[in-house]
Formats: C-alpha cells, sequence, structure tokens
C-alpha cells in the first residue's frame, strides 16, 4: 500500500526517520530506518539515509507491506476479534505471531492481518481521513498470547495512549514459571532499562533506570519445581514481566532470554514458548469515556501445561 504526502510550510528542518516517528506512531523507528534502507520509503522520488535533512515541501512515499491473512506456521488464522467499533479494535492475539514487520518479519505479522481485516469492512469514503488505519498504541512480544487493543484513528490513539502514560490502563496476565516465589504474593519494585552489555535485553544492570513495579499472587504451585501466578504490571515497561520474573528465580517457562536453557523443559517436558498470557485488559471507551475490560481464557498450550505439570 503506497501513501504520498508532501511536507506542509512551517515544519522545521529535520531528520527524515524522526519526522516519520512522530507523524506514523504507530511504527517503531528502527522499523522506519529498515523501510527507508529498503527503499520503500523515498524523499521526493529518491532513496536516501534515515539521517536525510527533510523539509517543507519535499514529498515523502511510503510502501508499507501489503495486507495478507494472518498464518501460523503455514496454516491461517483468522483475527480473533473481542469487540471492534469506528474508534478501536479489541482481539486476542495468539503466540507466535510478530505484532509490527521488523527486520525478518516483513510478512505475516499482526498488522498485515489487521490491514488486510479492515480491506474487507466497507468505508463510505476510502481514501478519506476517516478510512480506518491501525495505530498500535501497545504491543505483546512474539511469544506472548493475549488481549490486545490497536486504535483506528488518530483521535483515538492520543485518548489510549494517553491512558496507557497515566497508568490508569487495567491488565492482567497469567505465567507458568520456574521454581516457587518465595512469598506467596507480593510486589516487584525494581527499576529496569537496556541492559549494558547486550542491548537486546532489559534489567536493573543499565545505564538508563526506569521505574517498574510488578505485583504478582501465586495461583497454583506443581511440586517444587513450577508455579502458576497471576501478574500485574503497574508499568508497561518492555519485557517488564519478563525480567522482573528472572530477578526474583522465577523466569518464565520457555524464556531461555531471561532465564536459561533450563527453562525450555520440565520433568522432560518440552515447553513450546514462553508461557506468558495477556489475560485481561480494561480501559475507557476513546469516545465516550466509559470503562471496559475484556478477558480471554488460557490458550490451548498453556493448558496443556498446566495439565502435565499437574501429573
Amino acid at each position: 500500500m503506497i501513501t504520498q504526502f508532501v511536507i506542509t510550510p512551517g515544519e522545521k528542518p529535520k531528520r527524515l526517520d524522526v519526522f516519520l516517528r512522530h507523524r506514523e506512531p504507530d511504527i517503531s523507528r528502527t522499523c522506519i530506518q529498515r523501510l527507508i534502507e529498503l527503499g520503500r520509503i523515498r524523499l521526493n522520488t529518491a532513496v536516501v539515509k534515515p539521517s536525510h535533512t527533510v523539509k517543507p515541501g519535499d514529498r515523502i512515499t511510503i510502501d508499507t507491506p501489503q495486507p495478507e491473512t494472518l498464518s501460523l506456521a503455514g496454516k491461517t488464522v483468522p483475527l480473533d476479534v473481542l469487540y471492534e467499533d469506528e474508534c478501536h479494535l479489541v482481539l486476542n492475539k495468539p503466540a507466535g505471531i510478530v505484532v509490527h514487520p521488523t527486520s525478518g518479519h516483513w510478512s505475516g505479522t499482526l498488522l498485515n492481518a489487521i490491514l488486510s481485516h479492515f480491506q474487507l469492512q466497507p468505508t463510505p469514503h476510502h481514501d478519506s481521513i476517516d478510512t480506518p488505519k491501525p495505530r498500535f498504541v501497545h504491543r505483546l512480544d512474539k511469544n506472548t498470547s493475549g488481549v490486545m487493543v490497536v486504535a483506528k484513528t488518530r483521535e483515538a490513539h492520543r485518548a489510549l495512549a494517553w491512558q496507557f502514560e497515566q497508568h490508569t490502563i487495567t491488565r492482567v496476565y497469567e505465567a507458568l514459571i520456574w521454581d516457587i516465589p518465595a512469598d506467596s504474593q507480593g510486589v516487584i519494585n525494581l527499576p529496569i532499562g537496556r541492559d549494558r552489555k547486550n542491548r537486546k535485553l532489559v534489567s536493573a544492570q543499565t545505564n538508563e533506570p526506569k521505574p517498574a513495579t510488578t505485583e504478582y499472587r501465586m495461583v497454583q504451585r506443581f511440586g517444587k519445581k513450577a508455579s502458576h501466578v497471576q501478574l500485574v504490571p503497574k508499568t508497561g515497561r518492555t519485557h517488564q514481566i519478563r525480567a522482573h520474573m528472572g530477578s526474583i528465580g522465577c523466569p518464565i517457562l520457555g524464556d531461555t532470554t531471561y532465564g536459561g536453557q533450563k527453562v525450555n523443559s520440565i520433568e522432560k517436558r518440552m515447553i513450546p514458548r514462553v508461557m506468558l498470557h495477556a489475560r485481561t485488559l480494561g480501559f475507557r471507551h476513546p469516545k465516550t469515556g466509559k470503562f471496559q475490560e475484556y478477558s480471554t481464557t488460557l490458550p490451548s498450550d498453556m493448558q496443556s501445561t498446566v495439565q502435565a505439570l499437574k501429573n
């Protein structure tokens, strides 16, 4: 899908990637830079570097990934829509799906599927400003399942993003973890940021610590090696739950990034993926202000793992 626009008068000169990051808040800066490098974003029909300075009058062309049906391991997966209106879409994301195109994942993403979903909806003015456009307010990791909300308009995106920034969103996760926490319930209050040695990780060993708080409560224990917990993040840092659980010696099963190879199996049973599910999401409707909350049950792979651990 190709989008073109001209930078309006009054816009201050700035880097191309920085300008697009503010104009397209649903696309990460890393993704924007990659699209520029691939020539899918052009300035005045020319391929330029992400650092190229743009100014009023410049014409920018963006060739975004084509809409596709959602697929997982070669199998078509329909969108599991929990609620939808003209402002936003609430869905149950399956594990194994990347939310937004990134290096190595340019197709088969949740964004591709949502674009395809929107194209199937009748709109009175296809090219008007009212045409639905997915704008991500938050993300779930590839191997995390659960409830997500996606804005369809700029106004809805601003209203929902403000709620996330103010931490007024209700969020409840469930996880199967390695070992048994020392206390049946507690609060992990540990500032985290990009790890000094490995920028792909977040940890307390960082030069840029940001406050992060996660509440946890034991749901069930399985012998002495694993347990089922409910988690409520009070802040929304990247990999917060995963890093926090790893910090208390109870990494999430299947999460080798924060738990090492030992969490890949338990009692000779292989763990299929990171056993983390975003069960509940509550927020105020971006237009009416009415509070709405959506919940889903544990997906089948986590349910089967629970049964295996019980046995």
